[in-house]
């Protein structure tokens, strides 16, 4: 038996990207064969998978795992094709927050709602990586689904951390100052612009040493720019820090210098740097956007509101406050245990090859004409 992957784009800075490779080995070790095949790739692991066009002919015993999270051309090539066909749903943002600013992503996320739909009915199985995205499917037709956490080890053994960095991050420490930081793309939907208002009431009714550090590269041309022009128009230019993106030695220093990690989006389909922040110890302090209290569960401060006053006293309070400090890390850390790599390895693994298996006892029973 055959289990091959589509997915649209392979990065391996990408969590999709380090989910879908390691599906593939979890496969092969699991005894099936189990290729990948992208729309495009990056170059570090563009000899991880084949372009779509060398799919080849269909395969009696093939069947295809589509990743879903965004339109692409590749879904054409895949419905296409007569292979039984399953899929890994990891959202869809809702078109509002991005096609303003971005309007070519836009119409991205239409097509791929469009698309998610059309998959529905073709679809043997659909796995999605919490509760809140196994809804969503669930609502637009799909008959059977699962929900697997992401392949990716967030309790991995973390590098080192860059030592210029440490020395940078630590020297600012020494001024005073809380340091707050996020850790995500810069993206209108993941609402950086309302850390930056929570980081203005914090400095005034709180903490006036206060930074926020925003680690992560931007979607598109347009929303980094307005997004520095709303710091300096606060003054808050010394203050925020816009790291880009960074090795993990880089991030790693990032998280052992914060006192608080801080997500205010406004569309989350799982989130994995706020599982991150919590296997590292750091409290988090975050609005209850879509999967998010799903995946901090009891384990950080998730608010209703956004209100700058009301999300700025949260993150003070959890900063000076010892007892709820201690209890915080300790949560984090047991609910970040929740999502173990080999558990969640054999638990995707059990899915996918129980449909193959199904199947194949179906075909074997079927009578004979």
């Amino acid at each position: 038996m055959r289990l091959d992957q589509v997915i649209p784009s392979l990065a391996s800075r990408d969590a999709i990207g380090q989910h879908t490779l390691a599906i593939r080995d979890a496969l092969r070790a699991a005894g099936l064969q189990s290729d990948i095949f992208y729309g495009t790739a990056t170059p570090d692991v563009a000899g991880e998978g084949r372009p779509i066009g060398q799919m080849g002919r269909p395969a009696p015993d093939r069947w295809l795992l589509y990743q879903l999270s965004i339109g692409s051309p590749v879904f054409d090539v895949l419905m296409a094709r007569p292979e039984p066909k399953l899929a890994n749903y990891h959202n869809i943002t809702p078109v509002d927050l991005l096609e303003p600013w971005e309007p070519a992503v836009g119409y991205e996320l239409r097509l791929g709602r469009v698309q998610m739909a059309r998959l529905a009915r073709h679809c043997r199985l659909a796995v999605a990586d919490s509760r809140f995205n196994e809804q969503e499917l669930q609502r637009v037709g799909y008959r059977r689904t699962a929900v697997v956490p992401l392949l990716i080890d967030m309790a991995r053994k973390a590098p080192a951390p860059d030592p210029a960095t440490k020395r940078r991050l630590s020297d600012q420490r020494h001024g005073g100052g809380i340091d707050l930081l996020f850790v995500g793309k810069l993206s209108p939907h993941k609402a950086p612009h309302d850390l930056v208002k929570v980081l203005w009431v914090l400095r005034r009714l709180y903490d006036p040493r206060a930074r926020l550090h925003l680690v992560g590269s931007p979607l598109g041309s347009r929303y980094e720019p307005a997004l520095r022009a709303f710091v300096e128009d606060l003054g808050l230019q010394e203050a925020v820090d816009f790291a880009g993106s960074v090795p993990e030695d880089v991030l790693e220093a990032y998280y052992q210098a914060a006192d608080v990690f801080v997500c205010a989006s406004d569309h989350e389909g799982f989130c994995v740097p706020v599982v991150e922040a919590l296997g590292h110890g750091l409290p988090v302090v975050a609005f209850a956007a879509g999967a998010v209290p799903e995946t901090v569960g009891d384990a950080g401060l998730v608010l209703p509101t956004k209100d700058p006053a009301i999300f700025a006293a949260a993150v003070h309070r959890v900063a000076t406050d010892p007892l709820l400090r201690r209890s915080l890390v300790e949560l984090g850390r047991q609910r970040a245990a929740c999502y173990d790599l080999t558990a969640a390895t054999n638990a995707m693994v059990e899915a996918l090859t129980g449909v193959l298996e199904r199947d194949r006892h179906r075909a074997q029973v079927a009578p004979r004409r």
